[in-house]
Formats: structure tokens, C-alpha cells, sequence
């Protein structure tokens, strides 16, 4: 009996895909270090297969905190013979159980299951990725961007496909502006083309990226722990429209007052708790002045805060922008 496929699955032997046209297939290996990349192509696999069946279930598991025997009981037959996407994340860092029971299910992988297998690279894993490439596993590269070239083909693309022209002047001042993450080169195409109407020239651009703030987590940091409070969010958002990741600026915003909370208090001079702290002098004393304006519960509360924002950076929240927005305004509130 012929088995039912969604939105263009395929069988025969392994294939290559790029992270544009990959298709649903029994086993998706998403292979490389560049989670931008990655995740598009998990999000395009997905929407193809519940444009095919609406009903088709989701399933995310984490290879690294995986429990044995989990992914046969997902990938078991529907009682109403719908699909099943399952999703996998963490394979450079997974457990025994998960290289156990995926070798198993790569050599009788179940007919209604679309399994979406996410490996960031390095070698831990081996023998699964082997045994993935030696089957009937589409393979997906997901490698950054690092030539100038290559990023001004995405941009280009972008575009394209939108069906919205960007002169090559264009393409390359917006690459030269925004170009050094593609996370953050993808946003600003987004953003370029949500604001403005006709052709995208290099005015456009530099109109809006030509003066851009440098508004790094660090900035923003500074701008909090002096009690900037307008600023620290203005550069925050900026950072965030632009396509910063919330992740690092939670990790300098938590780097800095860390350094605030060890020297609160503390007496001696900046040179001697410099060596006991492992920091500057000058870092001593910026992070003296900056621990003024707190009392120790208010850096606690601080502290909570962050590690809160830290944890729903990184999926704990399906807003992670609140959550940065939040823990920058109760350290720019201080004692406030």
C-alpha cells in the first residue's frame, strides 16, 4: 500500500538541501553552527508539512536531558492517521539514551513521522550522524556567512523573493552596516522592506543605518547601572530592531553588575581588591561609583531579575524582548 506523503516528502538515498528549498522528508539532519540558518529551515519544514495536514502534531525534545524510549512512543502511529513533526535539539551535546533509541529508529523509521534532527557541530554524536548520512536522511548545511559575497547573495535574495527590488549599491552598504551576524542582516532586510515602499537605493540605507548607534549589550549596561533609564531601553530597542540577539546583552548586563555586587561594601583599596577580584583597578572604581545608587536588596533583586531575563532568553519565554526590556529597567531603577 502506497504511503502517504506531505508536501513533496522523498525517499531513496541521502540528499543534500539547502536551508531554502529542503523539503519534508522521514529524517532531517540540520547540520552546522549557524542557528539562523537552522531554524529557518525547521520553521519551512514544518509549515509545508501543516500545509499538507493541518492537524499534524508538533513534538520538541532536547537530546541532552533525553529519556529513554520517548521518541518511539512519538513517532507511534496516530490514531487518526495524521503526521507528526518531531523536532530535536542539543544532538552535539546528547545523552546515551537519545544515540540508543535514534540507531534504532533510523533502521525502521515510522512512515507518518517527520523527524527534524538539529547537530551544531563538533564530534560528539559520530556514530549517529554516520548512520544518518548512510540513510535515507536529507542533509542540510548550516553554515554562516563569512564572505561579504555570500551576504550580499542572502540580501539579494531576501529581496527577491519578496519581489521587492534593492539597487546593488544598496545591497552592499547594507551589508557593510549590519552584515557582521546574519540574524541581525536578516532583520534589518525585514525591517527595510516593512518601512519603506518602491526600490530600496543606498539612500534608503543610509537613511536609516548610515549614523547607526552601536548599541552593544555593554552600552546598554552602562546606560542602566547609571540609572539612564530612557536611554538604557532606547539603545536596547535599537539593538533589538536591529537584529541583536537578547542573549548576550542579558550576559554583559549580568557581567556588569555582577562586577557591582562584588564590590559593594567592600572596603580596601582599588588596586588591592583588583588582585583579590580578578579585575582592573579602573574596573574597581567604575564599578564603585556605579554600586552607589543600590542597596544590597536592591541588588539582589537585581540579580533575580537577570537570572530570570537569562532564562527566558533562552526559551523559558515566548517574549524574550519584555524579558530584556524588564531586567534593564529594574537595574536603570536601582533603589527607585
Amino acid at each position: 500500500m502506497a504511503t502517504r506523503s506531505p508536501a513533496g516528502r522523498t525517499s531513496g538515498s541521502s540528499q543534500q538541501a539547502t536551508w531554502r528549498d529542503v523539503r519534508p522528508a522521514g529524517v532531517v539532519l540540520l547540520s552546522g553552527p549557524e542557528d539562523y540558518v537552522a531554524s529557518k529551515a525547521a520553521e519551512s519544514i514544518r509549515n509545508q508539512v501543516r500545509t499538507a495536514q493541518p492537524a499534524a502534531e508538533l513534538v520538541r525534545l532536547d537530546a541532552v536531558s533525553y529519556e529513554g524510549g520517548t521518541l518511539m512512543m512519538h513517532a507511534s502511529p496516530s490514531l487518526f492517521g495524521d503526521w507528526t513533526v518531531i523536532e530535536v535539539s542539543g544532538l552535539a551535546q546528547m545523552n546515551d539514551a537519545f544515540l540508543v533509541d535514534t540507531l534504532a529508529y533510523l533502521a525502521d523509521p515510522a512512515p507518518d513521522v517527520v523527524l527534524v534532527l538539529r547537530h551544531s557541530g563538533g564530534n560528539r554524536g559520530k556514530k549517529l550522524l554516520d548512520a544518518i548520512r548512510a540513510s535515507q536522511a536529507t542533509i542540510v548545511d548550516c553554515q554562516p556567512l563569512k564572505k561579504d559575497g555570500e551576504k550580499a547573495e542572502f540580501v539579494a535574495t531576501e529581496f527577491r523573493l519578496a519581489r521587492r527590488r534593492i539597487d546593488p549599491d544598496a545591497v552592499r552598504a547594507l551589508v557593510a552596516a549590519v552584515g557582521s551576524q546574519l540574524p541581525e542582516l536578516a532583520a534589518a532586510c525585514q525591517q527595510l522592506m516593512a518601512d519603506t515602499a518602491g526600490d530600496v537605493t543606498a539612500e534608503t540605507v543610509e537613511k536609516y543605518y548610515g549614523g547607526r548607534v552601536e548599541a552593544t549589550g555593554f552600552k546598554v549596561a552602562d546606560a542602566a547601572l547609571a540609572g539612564r533609564t530612557a536611554q538604557a531601553l532606547s539603545m536596547l530597542r535599537h539593538a533589538l530592531a536591529t537584529g541583536a540577539d537578547p542573549v548576550p546583552i542579558v550576559a554583559a548586563l549580568a557581567m556588569k553588575v555582577r562586577a557591582v555586587a562584588r564590590v559593594h561594601g567592600v572596603r580596601g583599596s582599588s588596586i588591592q581588591l583588583g588582585k583579590e577580584l580578578g579585575m582592573a583597578p579602573w574596573q574597581v572604581d567604575q564599578a564603585r561609583k556605579e554600586a552607589q545608587r543600590f542597596s544590597s536588596a536592591a541588588l539582589a533583586h537585581c540579580v533575580r531579575a537577570l537570572a530570570e531575563a537569562d532564562a527566558q532568553v533562552k526559551g523559558e519565554s515566548r517574549d524574550p524582548v519584555y524579558a530584556v526590556e524588564r531586567a534593564v529597567t529594574v537595574i536603570a531603577l536601582g533603589d527607585g
